[in-house]
C-alpha cells in the first residue's frame, strides 16, 4: 500500500512541475501568461473535484467561492493596503466559512435538485455583489497602480502572483491526494457510491458533505483574490461567471472525476482546446470559431458521458490495468 501511495504522489507532483516550471527556468512572460491559465482551471478543478468526484454531487455552481473571495481580497487590498498574502487568506476563509452554511442547507439535496440550487446561489450572490456598494456595486473595485510598488511595481507583482498560484497548485492537488487516501476521503466516496448505505454503515453524512463543501471552497477563494489581484480590478459579471464553472466541470469529466490526476490532465487538454479556439479565425456561417466555446465544451461533455464516462485517467485503467498502482 506505502508503494502504491507513493508512486501516485509522485507523479502527480511531477505533473505539476513540468507544466508550472518552464516559465520560471526560463523567465518568459508570455509563457508565464499561458501558464497561469492552466494552473488556474487545475486548482479550480482539482478543488470541484473534491465534493464532485469524492463525493458525487454536481456543483454548478463553484466559481461563486472564486468570485467572493476575488472581491473579499480585492476589498482589502484596495481600503486597508492588506498585504496580499493576507488578502489571498481572508478569500479562502469567507468563501469556507459561506460553503459552511450553504452547506448546511442544501446539501440535504440530492441529484438534480442539488444542481439546480448551486445555479441559483451563484446568481444570487452576483446579484447581491452587483448592488453591494462596499464593493462597488455594479462597477466593481478597481486598484491604483501604487498597490502594486511593495512587490516592486506590476511587472514583478505578475511574477510574486505566479509563484503564488504555482504553490497553490501544488498544495490543491497533495491535498487532494492525501484526502483521497484518508479515512475521511473513504466516507465520501462510500456517500457517492452509496449514500444510503453510507448512513448505515455509522458515518455521519449531512457533516462529511458539509465538510467535503468547505473543502472545496477555499482554494477558489484564495485563487480569485490572486486572479483579480493580477487583473487590477473585478466585477460581477467576471467574478460569478457560470460558464467558467461549466468549464470546470468539462475538466474533470474529461481527465477522470474522482481521481487526482484526472482533473490536472482534464485542464492541460482542455485549455489547449480552449486556446486553439479563441485564436483562431476560422468561421461558421457568420459565427467565428471561438463564439462557439461553450458550445463545443457542452457537446464534448455529451461525447465524455457516453463514450468514456470515466474519463480519459478512468480508461488508461481499465484497459491497463497495471497502471492502477501510479494513476490516482
Amino acid at each position: 500500500m506505502k508503494t502504491r501511495f507513493d508512486l501516485g504522489f509522485w507523479l502527480v507532483l511531477v505533473a505539476i512541475a513540468v507544466i508550472a516550471f518552464p516559465p520560471i527556468l526560463g523567465q518568459n512572460a508570455a509563457l508565464r501568461e499561458k501558464t497561469f491559465t492552466i494552473l488556474l482551471a487545475i486548482v479550480m478543478a482539482s478543488s470541484l473535484n473534491i465534493i464532485m468526484g469524492y463525493t458525487g454531487y454536481v456543483s454548478f455552481g463553484h466559481v461563486v467561492f472564486y468570485g467572493l473571495g476575488g472581491y473579499m481580497g480585492m476589498y482589502l487590498v484596495d481600503n486597508f493596503a492588506a498585504p496580499l498574502p493576507l488578502a489571498v487568506l481572508a478569500g479562502g476563509i469567507i468563501s469556507g466559512a459561506l460553503a459552511f452554511l450553504l452547506g448546511k442547507a442544501i446539501l440535504r439535496l440530492r441529484g438534480a435538485y442539488f444542481a439546480l440550487v448551486t445555479i441559483g446561489i451563484n446568481e444570487a450572490v452576483r446579484t447581491f455583489v452587483s448592488n453591494f456598494q462596499p464593493f462597488g456595486a455594479a462597477t466593481g473595485i478597481e486598484l491604483q497602480f501604487a498597490v502594486y510598488k511593495p512587490y516592486g511595481g506590476p511587472a514583478q507583482a505578475l511574477w510574486f502572483v505566479y509563484y503564488s498560484v504555482v504553490g497553490l497548485a501544488i498544495f490543491g492537488v497533495v491535498f487532494s491526494y492525501w484526502l483521497k487516501k484518508s479515512k475521511f476521503g473513504l466516507a465520501l466516496m462510500t456517500i457517492r457510491e452509496d449514500e444510503d448505505a453510507a448512513e448505515v454503515l455509522g458515518i455521519f453524512t449531512p457533516d462529511a458533505k458539509t465538510w467535503a463543501f468547505v473543502f472545496s471552497a477555499i482554494l477558489p477563494g484564495m485563487l480569485g483574490a490572486l486572479f483579480f489581484f493580477k487583473n487590477g480590478n473585478v466585477e460581477p459579471s467576471d467574478a460569478f461567471r457560470l460558464g467558467f464553472s461549466i468549464e470546470s466541470l468539462v475538466m474533470i469529466m474529461l481527465g477522470g472525476q474522482g481521481t487526482v490526476l484526472g482533473p490536472i490532465l482534464g485542464a492541460l487538454s482542455y485549455q489547449q482546446l480552449r486556446g486553439a479556439l479563441l485564436t483562431s479565425d476560422i468561421v461558421i456561417g457568420a459565427f467565428p470559431l471561438k463564439d462557439f466555446q461553450l458550445v463545443i465544451s457542452g457537446v464534448l461533455l455529451l461525447l465524455i458521458v457516453l463514450f468514456i464516462p470515466s474519463g480519459f485517467v478512468g480508461w488508461l485503467r481499465q484497459r491497463i490495468p497495471q497502471l492502477r498502482r501510479v494513476l490516482e
